[in-house]
């Protein structure tokens, strides 16, 4: 990244190829919308160009990645009006199942993920699915480790009462429901 912010702009195609399969996972996680985690990755690549020069020698360059896509993605839920839903098709999974059970708790956990709180769902991913480390979790959110540690905990909990609802009680999706997501940022 120090040489993109040095004018070697031509570097950011080896962050684009190294980076840009976990931010499409990362959006595709917490939008559920092929199309929108494409162009949210794009954006997040077109900012990291524009912005180059605030990067600082010594910061995770994933974590300070991770902070331009939280960024991109607040923008992209304040431009999408309250009442259309941000999750318009499942995606398909990325990998391919090992059976037809395995594939529908897959599909399951991705409906109880989708169910959660914005904060609830992102830390989960960032966590879960990004591997992110905590103290660098802690970083991009400005708060302490162990903040991070018992919202992950809470978040964990709460993922599970919806799993486990959803598991016994299959109701239809959101889009046949005509729902949309619980509202962002709701912290309990």
């Amino acid at each position: 990244m120090l040489q993109v912010r040095d004018g070697e702009v031509h570097m950011l195609g080896v962050l684009f190829d190294r980076y840009q399969a976990p931010l499409f996972n990362f959006y595709s996680k917490m939008t559920q919308d092929r199309t929108v985690s494409e162009d949210l990755v794009q954006e997040v690549f077109l900012r990291i160009l524009r912005y180059r020069q605030t990067y600082r020698p010594g910061t995770t360059f994933r974590t300070w990645m991770y902070q331009i896509a939280r960024n991109t993605r607040l923008d992209q839920v304040r431009k999408v009006r309250p009442e259309s839903p941000l999750a318009t098709e499942p995606m398909a999974p990325a990998r391919v199942a090992d059976s037809a059970e395995r594939e529908q708790e897959t599909q399951l956990l991705q409906r109880a993920l989708m169910q959660l709180p914005e904060d609830k769902r992102e830390i989960l991913v960032l966590s879960r699915f990004q591997e992110l480390k905590y103290d660098e979790i802690a970083r991009l959110l400005g708060c302490e480790t162990g903040a991070v540690k018992v919202r992950v905990h809470r978040a964990l909990r709460q993922l599970r009462e919806v799993y486990t609802a959803l598991e016994n009680n299959p109701a239809p999706d959101l889009r046949s429901t005509g729902n949309s997501l619980p509202p962002a940022g709701r912290v309990q």
